[in-house]
């Protein structure tokens, strides 16, 4: 099957991207789906059985146009062009209906107040055929300029898939071949008759400017992604020969060793092979803090350099990058449609039809009732202009398309419309332990000397342990090049494993393990025992350190004299900002569940430093999934979070996959929502945020459909029947046109909703 995602150009309403939709699906081996606001069509055929071109043909049929290898900047160029076209047609039809609002309206207001200054020629009662073609001449070129609501709207009208112009469309012609009527009734039989056609006129005018407006606001939800496609830079400086060549960034290959200096973007993805810096990632990751950069680090393209000249080499690059990476991922997101979205989608199926409907029972009622042609008219009219399926087209995707890419813009990719909205119903967030709540790695906690003069001891043992590929050696060996610098050579070692290792540093003999190494050495470590008890009930691993000093042999260990040193205690730490994002999880009334394949000793310590109650230890890696659907059966909507490759059985499992960018690329797969940064916080930003986007959906729907519920009846005369006013059809299509556009400004709320401290709901 072959998938295509395409431009579309020449939808007005919601009820287009119906329409569309319906062409696609009822050809032989193709599918689609139309997102009304991002104007595109994600269409999946299977070439063996219809072509593109026939799709293509077929969507031209129903009167719309399919871009399918327009560049980003074509695009943009088309809505600019198109946008300005909508303001020309609008200054244009404002130059004709505003006189003609006044050459008809003001006389009659006169008329309706007993004043009789009315200069005799524009006075209708007087000289009704010469007011007549006037107003006609004057109508007729703003209904020229309107030309695309007829074409489109009576053609959608004719194939039985009304839409949004056939109702501007049908009720402007009826106003106007009414007035038309009237005009040739005064030429060749006289009367004094009052005309619509200023009717007509301001109803197109308001029209054209509300889609205007729309034009402009819709733009705007899309920014984000421009702004993400504009981060990267336009060239880079690559090395040929021994020469520095600047060439267009879409040149660059992998291998290409790149120069950046101080204040330049990193072009591409790559490694730093010359030099160090500090790195502004804050534009991909909403991380504030600059990112230090030495020889052998990753670079992520579009960062921006510190301080510091470096060279590095490309390893991604072009659809490569994080970058377009992120860009795709949130393009795909704000395609997709949340299921929040069907209600109105099946209602603007209908719409159209039901309105015209609607709008002919109210006229007849009328003139049933006794009232004249020129009432039931103005009924007509006033019903089918008001009604507005883009308001509720436009309520879901557009606030789907703020919010992803609000997210992108703090470090929160969401993959699709559909997680945005299920994240925030999550009552429940499962939390695995390692690298998600703690570090990932271990780092020295503690140092416990048996005498203070023997400081040089842990410079050994630090020593010693670069030889060791244990994770707990590493860190006493980092540990000792961060306090000391550069460690002395060690010049015998040996592991024993699952206690510990022994060596010879300077002619010192050094033995570091756990307590059964020690008593194989016969050290005496009672001095150390309950404090070795606290650090392991504090969830840390404690290693005792002994030393013979005359011992410069290893093969003649039995003979040396062994004392003990002191105690290093080395643990996986949890994050600094792991208890603060866990306690603003709490806040919003969401269980925090920790899930770990470590001991209940270590699990335990670290949940009472993070803030947890609920613990589930011991857990093996393919139980994790189990552990996910048991919460799940009690009836709670559950997101799971997580870095590594043991997780992803379980983020696939849970409601809401969560992964930590900075863990396993399986991991990053399985989720649905990827936080760029490695902290808990985006996971208390993405819900957030879905909370907000959801209730900016909730709002938009309910006032688009109380904008049809009430202005419907009230356009059908409801009020008057009272004793109340007679909605004007004027009135009518200024309230249907920024119908759309009020929907639009609540959307765009969302780009000022501050994610930076987490926000609060």
């Amino acid at each position: 099957m072959t998938q295509l995602t395409v431009n579309i150009s020449g939808m007005t309403c919601a009820v287009c991207a119906k329409n569309i939709e319906r062409v696609v699906n009822k050809l032989e081996g193709a599918s689609g789906q139309v997102n009304f606001a991002t104007e595109q069509l994600s269409l999946t055929f299977d070439a063996g059985i219809i072509s593109y071109d026939r799709i293509r043909l077929a969507v031209k049929r129903a009167g719309f146009k399919l871009y399918v290898q327009e560049s980003d900047t074509a695009k943009a160029e088309r809505k600019a062009d198109d946008i300005s076209a909508l303001w020309r047609r609008f200054m244009l039809s404002a130059f004709f209906t505003v006189p003609l609002t006044l050459f008809s309206m003001v006389p009659m207001t006169l008329h309706s107040l007993g004043l009789g200054w009315i200069p005799p020629r524009f006075d209708p009662m007087h000289y009704p055929i010469f007011n007549g073609l006037t107003q006609l001449l004057m109508t007729i070129p703003v209904m020229v300029v309107s030309h695309m609501y007829y074409r489109n709207g009576l053609s959608a009208l004719v194939r039985g898939r009304a839409n949004m112009d056939s109702l501007i469309a049908k009720g402007t012609a009826i106003a106007f071949l009414y007035s038309l009527f009237l005009t040739w009734e005064a030429v060749f039989r006289g009367g004094h008759n009052m005309y619509y056609y200023e009717t007509a006129a301001v109803i197109l005018t308001l029209i054209t400017l509300g889609k205007y407006l729309e034009a402009k606001s819709r733009g705007r939800t899309s920014e984000a992604i421009q702004k993400l496609m504009n981060l990267a830079p336009k060239s880079a400086r690559v090395i040929k020969g021994d020469a520095e060549t600047e060439i267009p960034v879409d040149d660059v290959v992998v291998g290409d060793v790149i120069v950046v200096r101080p204040g330049e973007k990193m072009p591409v993805d790559g490694t730093v092979i010359h030099g160090e810096t500090a790195v502004d990632e804050s534009m991909l990751t909403g991380e504030s803090m600059p990112v230090m950069k030495r020889v052998g680090d990753p670079i992520i393209g579009a960062s921006i350099n510190g301080s510091g000249a470096i060279r590095y080499e490309a390893i991604n690059v072009g659809k490569d990058t994080v970058l377009a990476q992120i860009v795709k991922l949130v393009e795909d997101a704000q395609k997709s449609k949340a299921p929040i979205a069907r209600l109105a989608d099946v209602i603007s199926g209908h719409f159209v039809h039901v309105v015209i409907v609607l709008a002919l029972l109210a006229g007849g009622a009328w003139l049933l009732a006794g009232q004249d042609v020129a009432f039931a008219l103005t009924i007509v009219v006033s019903v089918l202009v008001i009604a507005c399926p883009c308001a509720l087209g436009l309520a879901t995707p557009t606030a789907i398309m703020v919010g992803t890419g609000k997210g992108a813009e703090n470090g929160i990719l969401v993959k699709g419309g559909e997680a945005l909205e299920t994240l925030h119903k999550v009552k429940t967030v499962v939390l695995d332990k390692t690298g998600t709540i703690t570090e990932g790695r271990p780092y020295v906690t503690d140092v416990l000397l048996h005498d203070t003069d023997m400081n040089n001891v842990i410079k050994l043992a630090a020593a010693a342990e670069t030889m060791s590929e244990h994770p707990l050696g590493e860190a006493i060996a980092r540990y000792g090049k961060e306090q000391y610098g550069e460690l002395p050579a060690v010049e015998q070692f040996t592991a024993v494993t699952g206690q510990g290792i022994e060596a010879v540093v300077e002619n010192v003999g050094v033995v570091i393990g756990n307590a059964r190494m020690m008593e194989a050495y016969d050290v005496d470590i009672t001095g150390f025992m309950a404090d070795s008890k606290r650090l392991a009930y504090d969830g840390k691993t404690p290693m005792y350190v002994a030393v013979s000093l005359n011992c410069d042999a290893l093969e003649n260990k039995a003979q040396c004299k062994w004392q003990i040193a002191g105690l290093v205690a080395v643990a996986d730490v949890i994050k600094p900002t792991s208890k603060t994002a866990i306690a603003r999880l709490q806040d919003m009334g969401i269980d925090i569940v920790m899930l770990t394949g470590d001991n209940s000793l270590t699990a335990a310590a670290v949940a009472k430093q993070a803030g947890i109650t609920h613990v589930e230890a011991e857990v093996l890696p393919h139980d994790k999934a189990a552990h996910v659907k048991a919460l799940q059966d009690t009836g709670r909507v559950v997101a799971m979070v997580g870095d590594g490759i043991n997780d992803a059985p379980a983020l696939v499992m849970a409601d809401i996959g969560i992964a930590i960018g900075t863990g396993t690329d399986v991991a990053i797969e399985s989720a649905e929502i990827v936080l760029m940064r490695g902290d808990l916080n985006g996971v208390h930003r993405a819900i957030y945020l879905s909370r907000r986007t959801m209730r900016n959906i909730k709002q938009n729907l309910f006032w688009a459909f109380m904008y049809n519920i009430l202005g419907i009846p009230v356009a059908m005369g409801v009020l008057y029947v009272f004793g109340g006013p007679l909605l004007s059809p004027m009135i009518a299509a200024l309230a249907m046109s920024f119908s759309s556009v009020s929907v639009l400004a609540n959307v765009l709320r969302l780009r000022r909703l501050g994610l930076g401290d987490g926000g609060r709901v």
